[in-house]
């Protein structure tokens, strides 16, 4: 095996998916309050507007290390030890993000949900900050409020990730083919990562607009039938027309092409940084 082929151990995905995922998440946090209350179904205005773009980004200091961490150790690993062969790398690529992205939701999701709720000021005052949001989802709706719309954002997870890393891998290794050079560099790796996610990106803002609704829903569920997802997605469309299910598509769009370089060019970086001192 040669240098340019050795893998990065699961101790170093866990380190570099770390710092990937916090230095992505606060750069990029006042666009996507923009595009949450684009999404919002109060409204731009009502749910903020421009006011206090950095609502919620309490939750996403304590998430958003821990879930990339989560994503990239699980990603790297399934691609390690996968039965697949190379013409189907792929697949591979798909199913090991797939796993991956199942994996941080369980971290994610939660963070998520106070996230969008202080981000649309959806408790008023009494929800001003992370932990203010945190106890309200805690008292209104008990530790499962935690993971209102884990269905829902696996659903836009799985197929973004399905896009993304396939794409990704392939944009790398064109690119690689072309420069005649591997690993490539990590501004190399982030100008692909950010092809990929914006092109991932626009392509599930349905799925994303789904998944913000449910989560800033705050009917209780042990007390009233809540719509399906297929349901709900389908009132969306019927009553707000195709356009609703592509609000926020552009500062999505621009926060996820932008997020991606950061984000795959920041891993790319500290993991082969890491391989360098071993």
């Amino acid at each position: 095996m040669t240098s340019r082929d050795v893998k990065p151990t699961f101790l170093q995905s866990l380190v570099a998916g770390g710092a990937a995922g916090t230095a992505v998440d606060l750069l990029f946090f006042p666009i996507d309050t923009i595009k949450t209350r684009l999404q919002s179904a109060q409204g731009f205005a009502r749910a903020g507007g421009l006011s206090g773009i950095y609502k919620g980004v309490g939750s996403v200091v304590v998430g958003s290390a821990p879930g990339a961490a989560v994503f990239f150790s699980t990603y790297d690993t399934m691609k390690k030890h996968s039965p697949l062969p190379e013409d189907l790398a792929p697949l591979s690529h798909m199913l090991s993000a797939s796993v991956g992205e199942v994996a941080a939701c369980l971290i994610r999701v939660p963070t998520e949900v106070i996230k969008t709720r202080t981000q649309t000021m959806t408790y008023g005052a009494l929800g001003k900050s992370s932990l203010a949001a945190a106890k309200q989802v805690l008292l209104n709706d008990g530790w499962t409020g935690f993971y209102r719309g884990f269905g829902s954002t696996i659903m836009r997870e799985i197929p973004f990730t399905s896009l993304q890393f396939p794409l990704y891998e392939f944009l790398k290794a064109q690119l690689s083919k072309q420069l005649n050079r591997k690993p490539l560099y990590a501004h190399e790796a982030a100008i692909c990562g950010s092809i990929a996610g914006g092109t991932a990106a626009a392509l599930t803002t349905p799925l994303d607009v789904l998944k913000t609704r449910v989560m800033l829903d705050l009917r209780n569920p042990s007390k009233e039938q809540l719509p399906s997802l297929s349901r709900r997605f389908r009132d969306i469309y019927v009553k707000e027309g195709i356009r609703a299910l592509f609000s926020g598509v552009v500062p999505r769009t621009m926060w996820i092409s932008a997020g991606g370089a950061v984000f795959l060019g920041v891993y790319e970086w500290v993991v082969h940084g890491l391989m360098s001192y071993t």
